[in-house]
């Protein structure tokens, strides 16, 4: 199953999160430091959900709040919401 995520706080605008039984599949990011995200995305495929959750939740950028890595997180968190309704 895909979600699109609509980010907050950070410079990219959407993340599109592929999870399969709480793996992450795929993970395509729009806008943002593209070189960046493509090797967090490549990073977390085939890792289960939670693992990359914990790993990226809280993650800082600069004085933000939050970051695309935080943002991942919420967007899975998300996913894994949506996989276990609909299970």
């Amino acid at each position: 199953m895909t979600i699109q995520y609509k980010t907050r706080g950070v410079c990219s605008q959407q993340m599109n999160v592929k999870l399969e039984a709480g793996v992450v599949k795929s993970v395509e990011v729009l806008g943002g430091c593209h070189g960046n995200l493509q090797g967090i995305a490549r990073l977390v495929e085939g890792m289960k959900a939670e693992e990359a959750i914990a790993k990226l939740s809280g993650i800082r950028c600069g004085n933000k709040a939050t970051s695309c890595p935080d943002q991942l997180s919420k967007a899975l968190k998300i996913a894994l919401e949506e996989e276990a309704k609909r299970a």
